[in-house]
């Protein structure tokens, strides 16, 4: 089977923005949620979330960042910053011209799990108080849920597809479980991979507040990401961007690129029990991780690392941990970090951004900590790496990186130290 490389990292986040701020962040245990700090956050029973540090259209000319919803903004940044720490060169008037990649070999694989909702909002405000003339006339490719990778594709001038799963909070997990099988099988050399979400808007946190989703911990915001802590009372929405280059490990060679890491595999299943709660067996998040085990022909004692979807919310906890036992054994030695106790939770874009962090805690050998465990829920049986980062071991490596999604989406990707050098 052809193996499948990483090549370049790039992500804008609540930690920094640039991926070195924010894999600084997440060694330091830093969170990046913060009290909102518009009025309209007065009226919301949840007033926090967890903000991009840097405004993402500063980095855009200022008359073609109008015309992007704030999510393919930051997909923009993150797309930019791993095509360069790939080695790529990228003109800045348009789509690349590199004699390193052929665009009619080059894949585009990047999700939102909304889209562009803000825009929609925003123009909806305008023709209701306005008039249907003061709509925006890019309102549609603005709203589109694939446009982050529509633009990110003309940005880079893919031209062997461009893809935009939306599967909820496993979207960009499955962007890059699709990249995977298109490199395998031969119909590209190197795809831009990974997700963006921007949605923080009174709606949708009024939406996922009724649904009692949400963290009220307004008064710590810091604190309020909690996962696993008997304490938790939900997850901490968060926006931004996260984008990885994969390559084909003899197109990385041939141009001697710098490697990460090895895509060794990927597991996706549906749980088909409820729209938005997980099955509390956690057979469809089991299965998603044996199905990338098999696919990445690693055994579970092969895993010492996962990095956890733990939103921070009573039942998923619970049953990720269950899943977890249940995949590699209640014996296993992988050590386990929940992130979004620091990034809190970016929807679309998270799946992605934890795949980057399992790839850096390979790469460095350094899981990062999960943050604001004070009282562990009893009974977990797994080995939470809290408070501090844990050295990982000599050796291979291998890790995991689980995104579940409302709907009942599973998805888990394997990764590997193979190849990486650095």
């Amino acid at each position: 089977m052809t193996d499948i490389v990483i090549t370049g990292l790039g992500a804008t986040t609540p930690l920094g923005g640039d991926l070195p701020q924010t894999w600084a962040g997440l060694l330091a245990g830093r969170s990046g949620v913060v009290r909102l700090t518009e009025p309209w956050a007065e009226e919301l029973p949840t007033q926090i979330a967890a903000l991009a540090q840097v405004d993402p259209a500063l980095s855009i000319e200022r008359t073609r960042a109008r015309r992007l919803d704030r999510s393919t903004q930051l997909a923009l940044v993150s797309a930019v910053e791993a095509w360069a720490d790939a080695g790529f060169s990228l003109p800045a008037d348009g789509p690349t011209e590199d004699p390193a990649v052929d665009r009619d070999r080059l894949l585009v694989s990047l999700a939102s799990g909304i889209g562009g909702l803000t825009s929609l909002l925003s123009n909806w405000d305008a023709l209701r108080d306005r008039g249907h003339r003061r709509v925006s006339p890019f309102t549609i490719p603005m709203l589109m849920a694939n446009a982050p990778a529509a633009n990110v594709g003309l940005r880079l001038g893919a031209r062997t597809g461009v893809h935009a799963p939306v599967s909820a909070c496993a979207s960009s997990n499955e962007a890059i479980s699709i990249a995977l099988d298109q490199l395998r099988w031969g119909r590209a050399d190197v795809a831009l991979v990974g997700g963006a979400e921007a949605v923080i808007h009174p709606l949708p946190i009024a939406a996922f507040d009724q649904m009692q989703a949400l963290s009220r911990r307004n008064d710590e915001p810091e604190r309020a990401s909690r996962p696993w802590d008997l304490d938790r009372d939900g997850f901490v929405i968060g926006e931004g961007a996260a984008c990885l280059v994969l390559e084909t490990l003899e197109h990385a060679q041939s141009r001697g690129a710098r490697v990460y890491g090895t895509l060794a595999g990927a597991g996706i299943t549906a749980d088909s029990h409820d729209l938005v709660q997980p099955d509390p067996s956690g057979r469809g998040q089991t299965l998603a991780m044996v199905k990338a085990l098999h696919d990445a022909d690693l055994a579970p004692q092969d895993i010492v690392h996962v990095n956890a979807h733990a939103t921070s919310t009573p039942q998923g906890d619970v049953t990720e941990a269950r899943s977890i036992c249940q995949a590699l054994g209640h014996d296993n030695r992988a050590v386990v970090s929940g992130t979004k106790s620091m990034t809190g939770h970016l929807l679309g874009a998270a799946g992605a951004l934890e795949t980057i962090a399992t790839v850096l805690a390979l790469y460095h050998r350094l899981a990062p900590p999960t943050i604001n465990l004070d009282r562990p829920e009893p009974g977990l049986d797994i080995d939470i790496v809290s408070g501090q980062p844990r050295a990982l071991p000599d050796g291979p490596l291998a890790a995991l990186n689980n995104s579940f999604g409302f709907g009942g989406h599973n998805v888990a990707v394997a990764l590997s130290d193979a190849h990486a050098n650095r």
